[in-house]
């Protein structure tokens, strides 16, 4: 089981696979892929603002037949109690993506630099 981050969706969604490298899309191949819940808004916050061409549900709806993409369905309590000890951002989008990987110490897709930094698990390669 493996969490994407929003870009890394998004990236999957344009079909710019240019941006993995190969360790990286053998993650993609070889796992199940999840994301929180909090990847949906944050996509549609994105639409909104004209950071992406198409609304959230189309994007997961989408990956979800391309790729077997699925939602977390965890308690959301339980990420936010996790989330609250994550300090060291204050981007509520990041602290929730990497709560809901980290509940369970899964792996987390990502090239953000604080979350590769800052979480054990997250992976760019």
């Amino acid at each position: 089981m493996i969490y994407l981050d929003t870009h890394v969706v998004i990236w999957l969604y344009a079909g710019l696979m240019g941006k993995f490298n190969h360790g990286v899309r053998d993650l993609i191949n070889d796992h199940d892929l999840y994301i929180s819940p909090i990847v949906r808004l944050e996509l549609e916050y994105l639409y909104e603002i004209q950071r992406v061409t198409a609304p959230a549900d189309l994007i997961v709806d989408d990956m979800s037949l391309r790729i077997g993409l699925r939602i977390c369905d965890r308690p959301f309590n339980e990420t936010i109690s996790r989330a609250l000890a994550l300090t060291w951002t204050r981007d509520p989008f990041d602290r929730l993506i990497v709560a809901h990987a980290a509940i369970q110490d899964n792996l987390l897709l990502s090239k953000d630099g604080d979350i590769l930094d800052n979480y054990t698990h997250a992976r760019w390669s």
